[in-house]
């Protein structure tokens, strides 16, 4: 309560000093601007500005700046942003308001205008997210009311006219999809880039597939992320539909823009007809649109300067290195209290701040049971989520004691019942908020998510809203992205972090290449300290990796550890199965524990090579004038290597090692952006903070 007060008073007095004027038609916040004139709608910061011709709400996008370079789009038709097949009737204005969402625990204050109008019988909320000090604006969509025969989702028309080349060329696909977004900007000279991502991560190791186009006739492109370049003037525009990815979205259109020349469209609310309910505002997916200039970095910095506005990170609760017995393969047959105490004191010894309690816990047993269970109709024991009083005969209080002994948060693991499309969700809330209320605890581990339909993403997301509305915006909502259609990296990510991988040297499927490769790929368009990546206890299953020139114990522990720094680290181990030899990485940890949440202000980026298991590879967390290098020499016969960096070619820098095998040195960025480092050893790395001499 203390918090949520000092919160509250700190957002009025920025109110009272960065709002100069405020009406419905009018809201000026820290540099974000809102106007509503003569039927245009002005919306912007210092970063972008966006100029819509009203109409009736029903928006109209006029001109679109680049305020850093002073670089204006104008729009070339007169069509408006969004598309509803077959609802033609002119929109009738029902409300128009603008407000400041105040700042919480978890997100920092923003703006919000909410447009409501009416088409047909179709009812249309649209939420237009204004952040600070951020070249992009988000735009969320709610429908209530009736659409009629309308089909905005058409297997047909979807495998048969939408799959012809020939019909999306003769640009008659645009008037019959659902359209959350468009742009119509002039020239012929535009790169297209499209991001594809992946989960799914127990049936899939390649996690991101990037495509490059040159802009011709009009065809379907599949992927959330789209950047677009107009060659001439080397100006751009990113578009971001917020929405699991391409395998996991609902009512999924077999891609997810149509573009040509300029001519960008962002289609599929994932929802449908009977989807829409008269009376209750149904969401759609979101549409995020921003700009950038010149280069890559410029269009990576703008999107991921956007991501970063959609959750507050906070030291001590986002930061964390956390240990979760399940990756050693006990299962639930040692989860008791004695074994967890202990299991704390040794995590003590190796740094770990975050201890999970996987699944095993609670009275009722799971599928993944030693002693075989099941998640159907779980709330028929209503038993199901209370600690096993054998096992715990105390509950966790002697566990959250002797965690707070150590200086080590207890987390749980939790499967929500998805009996009936998760109708259940209350009391799965009610579980959560009494055991923060009974313990304090406030991470959980959502897993066995199955997200078929809207009815059941509409309710896992009130459950999520609901335990953080209880727990005052201090919960952390660690999402299992493993199996299923789920959330994925880019929808819902205000909740939390994401558990991504289920490795196991028992079946042969954990190699640290393969982890580094994971989360290398995926830092370019995924915020990295949003990810949880493994590593592993080496010493266990040599025999499944005899004569493998990739085995885990072939790389030193630290060496393992550290392919997770630029993440949330997770030891997916027992520390009970640890050798004496391993807590000497105890030193490391805690080491690295000083730097993780400087390291995590940064924007992280790849740097180097695509890591194979013999590549020089890493990453580069950048901040103003300083940062951090985490360079990894894999198994090859180079000590040295010559690395681009995101760097500009003459910067002189001092780098300062602070864990691994490198040692300190300055350098002056070549005319390609690179610089020299160097590493006596095979599989060593090394962390270097870094700053700019001017």
């Amino acid at each position: 309560m203390k918090n949520k007060i000092l919160f509250i008073s700190t957002l009025l007095i920025a109110i009272s000093f960065h709002t100069l004027y405020c009406n419905n038609n009018y809201l000026r916040y820290f540099d974000c601007v809102v106007q509503l004139k003569d039927d245009m709608l002005t919306v912007g910061n210092s970063k972008i500005e966006r100029i819509f011709k009203f109409n009736n709400g029903h928006l109209i996008t006029r001109h679109i700046l680049n305020k850093e370079t002073g670089f204006q789009w104008n729009a070339t038709d007169d069509a408006p942003d969004t598309n509803f097949p077959d609802i033609m009737e002119r929109p009738g204005l029902e409300s128009f308001r603008t407000y400041i969402v105040e700042q919480t625990l978890s997100k920092e204050a923003y703006v919000e205008v909410e447009i409501i109008y009416k088409t047909d019988q179709l009812f249309v909320k649209r939420i237009i997210r204004l952040y600070p000090d951020c070249p992009a604006i988000g735009f969320d969509f709610y429908f209530k009311g009736n659409i009629g025969t309308s089909k905005w989702y058409d297997p047909g028309f979807i495998h048969e006219s939408l799959a012809d080349v020939r019909f999306v060329a003769s640009k008659n696909a645009r008037s019959q999809v659902p359209v959350l977004e468009k742009l119509s900007l002039p020239g012929k000279h535009w790169t297209y880039r499209v991001v594809d991502l992946y989960e799914m991560t127990d049936h899939l190791n390649d996690l991101v597939t990037v495509h490059d186009y040159q802009a011709y006739n009009e065809r379907l492109y599949r992927g959330n992320i789209f950047f677009a370049r107009n060659r001439e003037n080397d100006e751009g525009i990113f578009l971001l539909k917020e929405a699991p990815s391409p395998n996991a979205q609902l009512k999924y259109l077999s891609g997810d823009y149509l573009a040509s020349f300029g001519q960008i469209r962002m289609i599929g609310f994932g929802i449908d007809s009977q989807d829409i309910d008269p009376a209750v505002w149904t969401p759609g997916y979101s549409a995020v649109m921003g700009i950038f200039a010149k280069d890559e970095y410029s269009s990576l910095k703008s999107l991921r300067t956007y991501q970063d506005k959609l959750r507050k990170r906070v030291q001590g609760r986002d930061d964390m290195v956390m240990m979760n017995t399940w990756g050693d393969r006990g299962r639930d047959s040692r989860i008791n209290e004695k074994y967890i105490i202990e299991e704390l004191e040794l995590c003590s010894q190796l740094g770990i701040s975050h201890f999970q309690i996987d699944d095993g816990w609670q009275t009722g047993k799971s599928p993944a049971s030693v002693k075989g269970g099941s998640f159907d109709n779980i709330w028929e024991n209503n038993d199901y989520w209370i600690p096993d009083k054998t096992n715990f005969p105390s509950g966790f209080t002697p566990i959250m004691e002797k965690g707070k002994e150590y200086g080590i948060e207890i987390c749980l693991w939790f499967n929500p019942s998805y009996t009936d499309n998760y109708a259940g969700w209350e009391k799965d809330a009610e579980v959560l908020v009494g055991l923060n209320k009974q313990y304090g605890i406030r991470t959980f581990k959502i897993d066995g998510l199955r997200i078929h339909n809207k009815l059941s993403e509409l309710r896992v997301d009130s459950l999520f809203k609901r335990v953080q509305k209880e727990l005052n915006d201090d919960a952390v909502i660690n999402l299992d992205v493993t199996a299923d259609k789920r959330f994925g990296y880019l929808y819902k990510s205000e909740y939390g972090n994401i558990f991504l991988e289920n490795r196991y040297s028992d079946f042969g499927s954990y190699y640290p290449y393969w982890s580094l490769r994971n989360l290398w790929t995926l830092s370019k368009y995924v915020p990295v300290q949003n990810l949880q990546i493994e590593f592993l206890n080496k010493w266990r299953n040599k025999d499944i990796y005899k004569n493998d020139i990739f085995a885990p114990e072939l790389y030193d522990f630290d060496y393992l550890f550290a392919i997770t720094m630029m993440s949330q680290p997770l030891a997916w181990m027992e520390a009970h199965n640890l050798p004496g030899e391993a807590f000497s990485t105890g030193e490391t940890i805690k080491k690295y524990r000083i730097f993780q949440n400087d390291i995590h202000q940064g924007l992280i980026l790849p740097v180097g090579e695509e890591p194979t298991g013999k590549s020089w590879t890493g990453f580069q967390s950048i901040q103003e004038n300083s940062g951090y290098f985490l360079i990894f020499r894999e198994s090859n016969d180079m000590p040295e290597y010559l690395m681009k960096t995101w760097l500009e070619p003459g910067t002189k820098v001092e780098l300062e090692s602070i864990l691994g095998e490198g040692v300190s040195f300055t350098a002056i960025i070549d005319v390609n952006g690179q610089i020299p480092f160097s590493l006596k050893n095979k599989n060593s790395y090394t962390l270097y903070k870094y700053k700019t001499v001017r």
